[in-house]
C-alpha cells in the first residue's frame, strides 16, 4: 500500500524526476571522461607525438570539465524541482487526511506527533527523492556504461571493475545498513516521542510547574534525546564502516587493474597509452559508490516516513460526507431561505471507538429567530450534539435537516458559512485582535471589527489598549483574561452573522460573576438569531426560549406551536409555566453586579 501511495504523489513528476536522472548520468559520464581522456592524453604526450595528434584529446577534456559543471547543475535543479513538488504535493495531502478525519477522528493521536509527520517525515520524502532514488539510479546506470568501456579495452580489466564497483556499490551499503538496522528502524518513532514530549512540556508548561512535575518530564525528554543520539551514532558510525569498506574496494580495483593491465601491454593485447586508462578510471568510477551508503540510509528512512504519512489514510473520517448544493441566499440580509430551520429526527449517533453511541432517537427543532438551551450532565451528549450538527459526526441513524434539505446534500463551506459553531475551547491565535477577529470575514472593517467587540462589551477595552486592534493576545489568548478570551470567540462567531449559532458551554472555566456577565452579553447579542446554547448551568437558560433537558430521558423538542404528543415534553417555554422554576436574566445579572 505504501508503495502504490508514494507512487501516486510521484507520478505527475515522473519526466522531471526521469530528467534529472538523465542529466546526472551524462554529469557522471563526463566525470568518468574527463578523468579517462586526461589519463590517455597525459600517457600519449610522454611519447612527444606532434601536437595535432593531441587537439581532440585537449577539445575533450575542455568539454568534458565544462560539461560536467554545466550538466550537475542542471541536474540538481531539475532534481530538486521535482521532489520540491512532490514535497508540496504530500504535505497538501497529509493535511487532507487531517481534515478529512478533523477533529472527531483524531481522538487517539497526538499533537507532536502529527507535527513530526506533516514536518520532519515530509522532508523526509525529499531526501528519498533527491539523496536515495536519484543517486542509485545514476551510479546504476553509469557504472554499467563505465564497465562496458573498460570491457571494451579489455574485457578483463571490465571484470575487475565490475566486482569492485559491486563490492563498494552493494557490499558497502548493505554492511552499514546490517550494523544500523535496528536503530534505523527505531529513529522515527523515537525522533517522534521526543517531538511529542517537547510539545506537551511547552504547552503544559504551567501545569507542570505548579505540580512540580517539571523535573519528571525533562528528565524523561532526555532519556529519549539520549536514545535519539545513540542511534544517530550508530548511523554514523556504520556510515563510517561503509566508507571503509569503498575504499578498501577501491584501492583493490585500481591494484587488480595493473595487475591484469600490465601483463596485457607486454603480450601486445592492449597499448600502453591505455594502461593509464585502466588505472586511472576506477578513481573517478567510484565517485558512482561514494553516496551510496547514505543513499541506501535515506532510503529506509524515507520508507519509513511514507509509511507513516501513508497511514494518516487510516485515520477514521467520521466527519460527514459533504455535497454540492450550495445555500441559495434570500434578499434579506443576504441569508437563506428559511434560514434557522433546523431539525433534527431520530438521530443516534457516536464517537469513534466508543462502545455505545452518545445520543439515541433524539429530537431537537431549531426554528428561525427561536433561542434554545440544552443543558445535562457531563457525558450526557452536549457537545456531541454539536460536533453532529457542524457535519464533524456523521449520524449513524437519523438525520439532520436545514431548511428541509439533509445536511449531507450541502456544499460544506457554504453550510458552515450558516451554521457556526463557538465552543468552549475555541483557539484563539497567537496574533493581534484584528487577526482572530478576521477569521470569521476576512473582509472585515476595523469599524465592523469594533461593533463586533461592542456586542460582547470588549469594544472598550480594546480601545484603551496602546494598539487598539492590533494588540496581540498571546498563544492561545495567554495575555487576556478568561472571561476577555470568551467574548472574543464570541464577538468572532457573531463576525461571520451565522444563520444559526451553536454555543458550546462558553461559561467553561469561568467564575459565576464573569460566567453571569457573558450570558447577559450573549442574550443580548443574539437577540433574533436562532441560537442554540449548549451548558451545564441553570443560570445561564434564564433568557432562552425553550429547554432541552437531556438528564431524563425521551427528550424532545416543545413549544406551544408543536407540542411532542407521543414523548414526555422536557422543555420549558416562556410563553407558558415553566415545570420549574428558572432564574430570570434580570435577577441574575442584577446580583452578579450587586
Amino acid at each position: 500500500m505504501t508503495m502504490r501511495w508514494l507512487a501516486g504523489l510521484i507520478r505527475p513528476e515522473l519526466k522531471r524526476l526521469t530528467a534529472a536522472a538523465v542529466l546526472g548520468v551524462l554529469a557522471m559520464s563526463c566525470s568518468i571522461g574527463l578523468m579517462a581522456t586526461s589519463a590517455w592524453l597525459i600517457s600519449r604526450a610522454a611519447e612527444h607525438p606532434p601536437v595535432l595528434y593531441l587537439t581532440v584529446a585537449i577539445v575533450a577534456v575542455r568539454a568534458f570539465g565544462i560539461g560536467r559543471g554545466v550538466l550537475r547543475y542542471a541536474e540538481r535543479l531539475v532534481g530538486h524541482d521535482a521532489a520540491f513538488r512532490v514535497l508540496g504535493r504530500t504535505r497538501v495531502q497529509a493535511w487532507i487526511e487531517l481534515d478529512r478525519a478533523a477533529p472527531a477522528g483524531l481522538g487517539g493521536t497526538r499533537a507532536g506527533d502529527l507535527l513530526t509527520r506533516v514536518t520532519r517525515d515530509v522532508d523526509a520524502i525529499q531526501d528519498l527523492l533527491v539523496r536515495a532514488l536519484l543517486p542509485i539510479a545514476v551510479s546504476l546506470l553509469t557504472g554499467i556504461a563505465t564497465v562496458a568501456l573498460l570491457t571494451a579495452l579489455l574485457p578483463a580489466a571490465g571484470a575487475v571493475l565490475l566486482i569492485g564497483l559491486a563490492v563498494a556499490g552493494i557490499g558497502a551499503p548493505a554492511a552499514s545498513l546490517l550494523l544500523s538496522a535496528r536503530a534505523e528502524r527505531r529513529f522515527a518513532p523515537v525522533r517522534s516521542t521526543l517531538a511529542t514530549d517537547v510539545h506537551e512540556l511547552l504547552t503544559g508548561l504551567a501545569d507542570l510547574t505548579a505540580y512540580g512535575a517539571i523535573d519528571q518530564r525533562l528528565q524523561r525528554i532526555r532519556q529519549h534525546d539520549a536514545r535519539l543520539t545513540g542511534i544517530l551514532q550508530r548511523s554514523a558510525s556504520s556510515t563510517g564502516v561503509g566508507a571503509a569498506i569503498a575504499n578498501a574496494a577501491l584501492a583493490c580495483t585500481v591494484t587488480g587493474e595493473i595487475l591484469v593491465g600490465v601483463p596485457a601491454v607486454r603480450d601486445g593485447r592492449l597499448a600502453g597509452v591505455v594502461l593509464a586508462v585502466l588505472v586511472l578510471t576506477p578513481l573517478a568510477a567510484f565517485e558512482l559508490v561514494t553516496p551510496l551508503p547514505a543513499a541506501a540510509r535515506h532510503l529506509i528512512r524515507g520508507w519509513q516516513a511514507a509509511d507513516r504519512l501513508r497511514a494518516l489514510t487510516d485515520l477514521p473520517h467520521p466527519s460527514v460526507a459533504w455535497g454540492n448544493r450550495p445555500l441559495a441566499a434570500s434578499s434579506e440580509h443576504g441569508r437563506p431561505a428559511r434560514a434557522g430551520a433546523l431539525s433534527v429526527r431520530r438521530l443516534t449517533v457516536g464517537w469513534p471507538g466508543a462502545t455505545a453511541p452518545a445520543l439515541t432517537d433524539f429530537d431537537l427543532d431549531l426554528r428561525p429567530g427561536r433561542r434554545v438551551g440544552l443543558i445535562g450532565p457531563s457525558g450526557s451528549g452536549k457537545s456531541t450534539l454539536a460536533a453532529t450538527l457542524m457535519g464533524f459526526l456523521a449520524p449513524e441513524t437519523g438525520r439532520i435537516t436545514l431548511a428541509g434539505t439533509d445536511l449531507a446534500a450541502f456544499d460544506e463551506s457554504s453550510y458552515r458559512r450558516q451554521v457556526v459553531l463557538c465552543g468552549q475551547d475555541d483557539h484563539v491565535f497567537d496574533a493581534t485582535v484584528r487577526e482572530n477577529l478576521m477569521i470569521g470575514k476576512p473582509s472585515a472593517t476595523d469599524e465592523e471589527l469594533l461593533d463586533a467587540l461592542d456586542r460582547v462589551r470588549l469594544g472598550v477595552w480594546v480601545r484603551r489598549q496602546p494598539d487598539g486592534l492590533a494588540t496581540t493576545v498571546g498563544e492561545r489568548g495567554a495575555r487576556i483574561s478568561g472571561g476577555e478570551r470568551q467574548r472574543l470567540v464570541l464577538a468572532r462567531a457573531l463576525l461571520a452573522d451565522p444563520a444559526v449559532l451553536v454555543l458550546d458551554e462558553p461559561t467553561a472555566h469561568l467564575d459565576d460573576p464573569t460566567a453571569d456577565e457573558l450570558i447577559h452579553d450573549i442574550t443580548h447579542a443574539t437577540e433574533g438569531r436562532t441560537t442554540l446554547l449548549i451548558t451545564h448551568r441553570h443560570r445561564d437558560l434564564a433568557s432562552v426560549d425553550d429547554i432541552v433537558d437531556l438528564s431524563k430521558e425521551n427528550s424532545c423538542t416543545s413549544s406551544p406551536e408543536s407540542p411532542c404528543p407521543t414523548r414526555k415534553s422536557l422543555i420549558s417555554t416562556r410563553t407558558g409555566e415553566p415545570p420549574t422554576t428558572w432564574p430570570s436574566a434580570r435577577s441574575i445579572y442584577s446580583e452578579t453586579r450587586s
